[in-house]
């Protein structure tokens, strides 16, 4: 158990429609507060990213992103992102989910930490909503 001396405090801004996600989620799971649920979550993207940093070697895999697409100029800078890597991406779909909502998953091959670069660059882009790289091992 953590003592009240090991914690720190930390104040955080959110759009209200996030917090209001947020809270219907830490509710249905049953969390005693807000804090504890953001404890789980970071819990959660610090193993992610563990995960993502463990990705070496030559791997096929998926790049799932949502993004909007209203986002002034991003579906440009998306664009040339992908130029940018156009020698990892094998194949591309996209589909309309919403009216502004977008969802692409684009097929990968190449080295692990070519293929982090490239979804790390994707998802640090204003718009984009998530990005998921889920990759295999190529085995000879």
């Amino acid at each position: 158990m953590t003592m009240d001396s090991d914690l720190s405090r930390i104040g955080i801004s959110l759009p209200s429609n996030l917090l209001d996600k947020f809270d219907d989620i830490i509710n249905q799971r049953g969390y005693s507060s807000r804090s504890e649920g953001i404890r789980d979550a970071i819990r959660t993207y610090i193993t992610y990213y563990k995960w993502m940093s463990d990705v070496k070697g030559e791997r096929e895999g998926v790049i799932t992103m949502v993004y909007d697409h209203d986002q002034r100029g991003l579906l440009v800078t998306l664009t040339d992102i992908q130029h940018e890597y156009h020698k990892l991406i094998k194949a591309s779909l996209h589909s309309h989910v919403t009216h502004n909502r977008c969802l692409e998953v684009i097929l990968v091959h190449g080295d692990g930490s070519d293929l982090k670069l490239f979804a790390e660059r994707l998802m640090s882009q204003k718009g984009v909503e998530s990005v998921k790289l889920t990759t295999i091992q190529v085995e000879e």
